[in-house]
């Protein structure tokens, strides 16, 4: 009789147990059948402005600069300006030994004076013919052979004379002077020194306007517009600044560092940008409208770029992919896949799968 009863009891207390875990299994199912929600953060997207600021390091130096050279060759004896100095017009800078131009002068000038003592005789004897022949006391030949010496006696005249010129200029030329006011910013050649035709001897940065004067890559030259103002500032003193536009773009680039040398017409420079100063130039070039996401928001499909875009209407993720344009350091530029207007989760990204419902935390990313 105790063995029955103790079997009975066991199978209620499992019937029982039974209808317990039934009855939990029949009240959880509706709620392990709700779908999870993912808090996640989103932006809405828009397309930013494409220009970006560009800084590049460049220097001071002058709209015009001249390097200043003899015409002929020559030793030099003397150079009468340095760097730093300034020079107005007339002013003698350097000068040349004139010994051997000094010497075609006098040649020049003697055979001028053989040739004009020609010339006395020749028209002396042609006039003579001319009378005679006027007289019947000489022949047509004769006065023919004294017209002809009379009009080479000229022709000499003019030749020598030219030589006189020719000689004079050359002594002239041993003598170098400024043209324009400006400043001495390099030289070329010491005293004692034979130099050659054309030779920098020293240059001279004419007085007027003042560049800025860059190395820019290719891909900047290509973006930049002449009509864009430029400001510039002292690397050492920011302070100082100026402003400026594209006045001149090298057609050709330079062949060792590939860059083009640009110059920058500055209006109304500060007397502190001397010539030579060293000083940063900023520009915002131009652009295409760009889609930027932040970093945060990539995820992958396949092996290739993607991001969750989040569908309004039933607040659901699917992963679209995107091709990127270029990398930012905490950001990316995305060439095709979204759009203006798409949300686009940027926190949680781990942890999506296609479909998922999710609650939109904030905006801003």
């Amino acid at each position: 009789m105790g063995t029955w009863s103790l079997t009975r009891v066991v199978f209620f207390g499992v019937v029982a147990a039974c209808c317990c875990g039934l009855s939990a299994c029949q009240r959880g199912g509706p709620e392990s059948e709700k779908p999870e929600v993912r808090p996640v953060r989103s932006i809405t997207i828009a397309k930013s402005e494409g220009g970006s600021a560009i800084s590049l390091s460049g220097r001071i130096a002058a709209e015009d600069e001249a390097a200043v050279a003899f015409r002929i060759p020559g030793r030099l004896i003397e150079r009468t300006v340095n760097v730093g100095d300034r020079v107005r017009p007339g002013q003698v800078i350097a000068r040349l030994e004139q010994m051997n131009e000094r010497n075609q002068l006098l040649s020049a000038q003697a055979a001028l004076n053989a040739a004009n003592a020609d010339l006395v005789r020749a028209r002396d004897e042609y006039t003579r013919q001319k009378s005679l022949i006027d007289e019947g006391f000489t022949t047509r030949a004769q006065l023919d052979q004294a017209t002809a010496a009379f009009r080479a006696a000229e022709a000499q005249v003019k030749s020598a004379t030219a030589q006189v010129d020719m000689a004079q200029d050359l002594v002239g030329f041993t003598v170098l002077t400024a043209d324009k006011p400006g400043s001495v910013v390099a030289r070329g050649a010491e005293p004692g020194e034979v130099v050659q035709a054309g030779q920098m001897i020293v240059r001279i940065a004419r007085d007027g306007g003042v560049d800025a004067v860059f190395e820019v890559p290719p891909q900047v030259v290509r973006r930049a517009s002449h009509s864009q103002s430029v400001t510039v500032a002292l690397t050492d003193e920011p302070s100082v600044t100026a402003t400026g536009k594209v006045r001149e773009i090298s057609p050709q680039a330079d062949p060792v560092t590939g860059t083009f040398t640009v110059r920058v017409g500055l209006d109304n420079p500060p007397p502190a940008m001397l010539l030579g100063s060293v000083v940063t130039g900023r520009v915002t070039l131009q652009g295409e409208p760009l889609i930027v996401v932040p970093a945060s928001a990539l995820a992958t499909s396949g092996g290739s770029p993607a991001v969750w875009v989040v569908d309004p209407s039933t607040s659901t993720v699917a992963l679209r992919p995107i091709r990127i344009a270029r990398h930012e350091p905490d950001s990316v530029i995305v060439a095709e896949g979204i759009a203006p207007g798409d949300t686009v989760v940027t926190a949680g990204v781990q942890t999506l799968r296609a479909g998922q419902k999710v609650r939109i935390l904030g905006a801003g990313g």
